[in-house]
């Protein structure tokens, strides 16, 4: 099986290898003796994998499923460069593919094992598959709003009905005798608990329907549950036996399992990541490591930390603890200490090819992270407010390969950086005007604004879609989908009140240009509204999490306009910015 690559593969056969500018290091501490050892990510690294996901462009088998892809260029014992390269887990269902580093040993050993149990899991998967779209839910919730309506407009029959009698009692009290009055009196009263009655029948014809259905979809989760436990002691018991039988080897000849390098316990799918089958396969078969670069590529990962195209460094729970081991043996690698945004203009020619390759192949992504500068909108000794770009967090995540962000660049950029607090936050794929606090009580201060919803916002977008109306209001309470973090749904039963206002700017085509404005500040608030039947009805143009299959750039959300109170000026502050699209 033909594993090594030349590098005209990837890239032009005259590109500046001299040139290795670096942007990360692969690092880790010598089991042995304590000694750092690293292992760059260097522009001719990424070039490589560029030249990968140009590849992938024009094939769609690699945009089936989401996953991490890796490179390593080596060097030959005759001193001839050339690349390996490597999915993470299964390439649409193989662990062996063509032209591929196979998985570290030890998966032939359990092979059988992990065809069973995955077989297990597959149908453990389709059975709860099946019982979350058991049609009573959908009834239950129709019929539950159905009786909901009817009780609220019973409720206002009979408020107005009890506002007639109380007039009437005031009436009668001065015209008739006392006999008659009596009688009257009786029969309002009558009345009054007649309506109680009917009220009480609804209720209990509620519960009649209802509480069936109930323990129908209760009896369903409790079996969904006990599915979950079931498929978790499956997979930890499958992975238990592949890191006993998974052993890696490092570039000082030693191996050990994954068992022994990790005793405390290792996350799933430990082993079967990019870096270690790179660079064990390199160790076993006497190449020295020049350069590593890992990417995602696919759809974005569940919990969106991944973006198609984007590099990423090792992955702090399954990886990182591994480096140490793996790069054990390995001789000091010597990289130019130049700013990694440095390029040679053959380099920045390069790029500027690929880059024109990709505006013709269908979704192909940026080459590298954000790094300009973040423009500010706003600043005194109390608060900062900013432009955020797109593509950047708002704060940093919890991972190693999540720590850039608006709060962490201007941490390390100002004198008193250390004391900032992000007030509010703007998802990562959004634009726009972004609050930073420089003491706790304004930030305290203006949190209240926000809770309490005194914060003018605007945001602008554009969908993927026409929108027949022209303004109005989206009213749908929205929850956190368990099963899906971080998408949310609208939920009628336990979901926050929220309220958006929009109104439609511009029609061109089939893309509508919209204003919103947020009553409320729940997470993908203005997402979901746009994408759910109930609201518009239509995604905002690149939000691939709620269902936009468009090719684009980026999610064409902007936060423009943001009006408070300065909580120490007692002055409004009014923000806006330009939208950039």
């Amino acid at each position: 099986m033909v594993v090594l690559h030349p590098l005209s593969d990837f890239i032009d056969c005259d590109f500046p290898i001299s040139d290795s500018s670096c942007s990360y290091w692969y690092e880790g501490r010598c089991l042995q003796n304590g000694n750092r050892l690293k292992l760059p990510r260097t522009s001719m690294s990424e070039a490589i994998a560029n030249g990968l996901m140009q590849q992938f462009a024009n094939n769609d088998c690699y945009s089936r499923e989401g996953k991490m892809y890796g490179i390593l260029l080596v060097e030959l014992p005759n001193g001839e460069q050339r690349v390996l390269k490597a999915f993470s887990g299964l390439l649409n269902g193989c662990s062996v593919v063509e032209g591929w580093v196979p998985p570290i040993p030890g998966r032939d050993e359990v092979a059988f094992e992990e065809a069973r149990t995955l077989a297990e899991l597959e149908a453990i998967k389709q059975e709860i598959i099946t019982l979350k779209q058991l049609t009573e839910r959908q009834q239950y919730q129709t019929l539950f709003e159905q009786f909901e309506q009817q009780l609220q407009a019973m409720s206002n029959r009979h408020r107005h009905c009890k506002h007639q009698r109380q007039e009437k009692r005031q009436q009668i009290c001065n015209t008739l005798t006392p006999e008659a009055l009596s009688i009257a009196l009786e029969q309002l009263d009558e009345e009054s608990r007649q309506q109680g009655i009917e009220r009480r029948q609804l209720k209990r014809q509620q519960n009649e329907v209802l509480q069936p259905l109930q323990q129908l979809i209760a009896a369903t989760d409790a079996r969904i549950s006990e599915l979950k436990q079931q498929r978790k002691a499956l997979s930890c018991q499958l992975q238990a036996q592949m890191h006993a039988s998974y052993s890696l080897t490092n570039f000082s000849g030693r191996s050990q399992s994954l068992q022994e390098l990790m005793p405390g316990g290792l996350p799933t799918g430990t082993g079967d990541c990019c870096a270690p089958k790179l660079l064990h396969y390199a160790a076993t078969h006497n190449l020295k490591p020049l350069a590593m670069a890992e990417f995602w590529w696919g759809a974005s990962s569940v919990n969106q930390d991944k973006i198609q195209g984007e590099f990423y460094g090792a992955c702090a729970e399954r990886c990182q603890p591994l480096m140490g081991f793996l790069l054990s043996g390995l001789r000091p690698i010597s990289i130019s200490n130049r700013d990694f945004h440095t390029t040679t203009p053959l380099l920045l020619s390069t790029l500027a090819h690929l880059r024109s390759s990709n505006e013709k192949c269908c979704n192909f992504p940026a080459f590298s992270p954000i790094k300009e500068e973040i423009p500010i909108l706003y600043e005194d000794e109390w608060l900062i407010a900013v432009n955020k770009p797109a593509g950047l967090l708002s704060v940093p995540g919890r991972y190693r390969d999540r720590q850039d962000s608006v709060l962490s660049r201007f941490r390390h950029l100002l004198p008193d950086g250390m004391t900032l607090i992000s007030v509010h936050r703007l998802d990562q794929e959004t634009s726009g005007i972004l609050l930073l606090a420089r003491d706790r009580q304004t930030h305290r201060q203006l949190s209240q604004q926000f809770q309490q919803r005194q914060v003018h916002k605007v945001y602008e977008a554009i969908l993927s879609g026409a929108v027949t109306v022209e303004q109005g209001k989206i009213d749908l309470p929205l929850w956190g989908d368990p099963e899906n973090r971080p998408e949310q749904k609208v939920d009628w039963l336990h979901g926050k009140p929220s309220l958006t206002h929009f109104q439609v700017m511009a029609r061109a085509g089939d893309y509508t240009r919209v204003e919103f404005t947020p009553l409320t500040g729940r997470t993908h608030q203005l997402r979901v509204h746009a994408a759910d039947a109930r609201g518009l009805g239509v995604t905002i143009l690149g939000d691939r999490l709620y269902g936009c299959r468009a090719v684009t750039s980026r999610l064409h959300l902007h936060a423009r306009e943001l009006r408070f109170e300065h909580p120490q000026l007692n002055e409004t502050v009014h923000l806006h910015v330009k939208t950039p699209f």
